[in-house]
C-alpha cells in the first residue's frame, strides 16, 4: 500500500480541497497523512518559513513515506528550498506543479524523478475518469503514460528522446546561477509553462536561455499552456510566435499548446526521467 503524505510548503491550502484530496486518494487504497503545518496560514504562506521546511523535512526524512504531495503552489518554496535535506537512500516521490517546480529541480540535481501534476484542487474535484486523475495514479504507481495532444499551426515536426525537466518558467528563471538551477546536459527535453505573467517577461526569459545557450543544447521542446498571461500588442507577435521565434535556429522538435500548466486539464508529467517526444502534423505523442 503506497504511503501518501499532504505537505503545503509555499501557499495556505482550502482545508475543504484538502479533506477531499485526502478522501479521494483513501478511496484508492493509499495510506494518506499530512506534516503538522499542512493546514497552517501565516498571511499567504501554509505557516512561517521554519514551519514549512520542517514540514518537508520530516517528510523527506520518513522512511515509511512513498509520495510527497504538495497541496498547493502559490509562493514561499525559493525560501526555503537551500534548507531541504535529502537522504540520499530514500527520496519519496514529489508531486506538485507552479511554485513547486522548486522542488522539481532540486529533484533534477540529484538524479531523482519527480511529478509535475496536479495537487490539492483538482485532486478533489475533477472527475475520476478524467485523464489527469488516471495518469496521476498510474505514474504514482510506475506505469507508463503515452498522452496523444492535437497538433497545433506553430509545432516542429520530429522525434527526441531524452530527460523531461522543467516546469513554470518564472519560478525556474529565479534559480538560474544556483545549486537549483535545471540540468542543463544536453539531453534535455524541456517543458515550460507559466501564470499571470506578461508576454515581455516571459519573451525575457527565453532569450536569456537562448544566449546562455540552453535552448541550443536542447533535445525538444513542450510548450504548455500560459493561463491569464497577458498578450503584448506593441511586441507584433502573439506569446506563442515569441517563443516560436526564439528557437527557430534549431531543428529539434517543438510542440505548442501541450495541457500542462495553471489549468485543470493539467496533464501530469514524469519530469526528471525519460521520455520521448514524437510530434509530426497530425499529432503529440509523449511517452513517459
Amino acid at each position: 500500500m503506497k504511503h501518501v503524505h499532504f505537505v503545503s510548503p509555499a501557499g495556505a491550502i482550502d482545508l475543504q480541497l484538502l479533506d477531499a484530496a485526502i478522501e479521494r486518494l483513501r478511496s484508492w487504497g493509499y495510506k494518506v497523512t499530512e506534516g503538522e503545518h499542512t493546514r497552517s496560514r501565516y498571511g499567504g504562506f501554509a505557516g512561517t518559513d521554519d514551519e514549512r521546511i520542517d514540514d518537508l523535512n520530516r517528510a523527506f526524512a520518513d522512511p515509511d513515506i512513498d509520495v510527497i504531495i504538495c497541496s498547493r503552489g502559490g509562493y514561499g518554496m525559493c525560501r526555503i528550498i537551500d534548507r531541504v535535506e535529502l537522504d540520499p537512500d530514500h527520496i519519496p516521490l514529489v508531486v506538485g506543479y507552479s511554485d513547486i517546480t522548486c522542488l522539481h529541480n532540486l529533484m533534477g540535481a540529484v538524479g531523482e524523478r519527480s511529478l509535475h501534476a496536479i495537487m490539492a484542487k483538482q485532486i478533489a474535484t475533477l472527475p475520476e475518469d478524467s485523464e489527469p486523475i488516471v495518469a496521476l495514479r498510474k505514474l504514482i504507481e510506475g506505469e507508463e503514460v503515452t498522452y496523444n495532444v492535437a497538433p497545433h499551426e506553430f509545432n516542429r515536426t520530429g522525434v527526441a528522446e531524452g530527460i523531461l525537466r522543467g516546469g513554470n518558467m518564472q519560478v525556474g528563471y529565479g534559480l538560474r546561477g544556483t545549486a537549483f538551477d535545471i540540468v542543463d546536459d544536453g539531453n534535455t527535453i524541456l517543458f515550460i509553462e507559466d501564470v499571470w505573467e506578461s508576454a515581455h517577461a516571459l519573451d525575457r526569459i527565453m532569450w536569456s536561455l537562448r544566449m546562455s545557450g540552453i535552448l541550443e543544447r536542447l533535445q525538444g521542446l513542450i510548450v504548455g499552456r500560459f493561463a491569464d498571461c497577458r498578450e503584448e500588442p506593441d511586441l507584433k507577435a502573439t506569446l506563442y510566435e515569441l517563443i516560436r521565434d526564439v528557437v527557430a535556429d534549431y531543428d529539434y522538435p517543438v510542440a505548442f499548446n501541450f495541457p500542462a500548466g495553471h489549468i485543470d486539464h493539467n496533464l501530469p508529467l514524469a519530469l526528471n526521467a525519460p521520455c520521448r517526444l514524437a510530434v509530426s502534423h497530425e499529432q503529440t505523442l509523449l511517452t513517459m
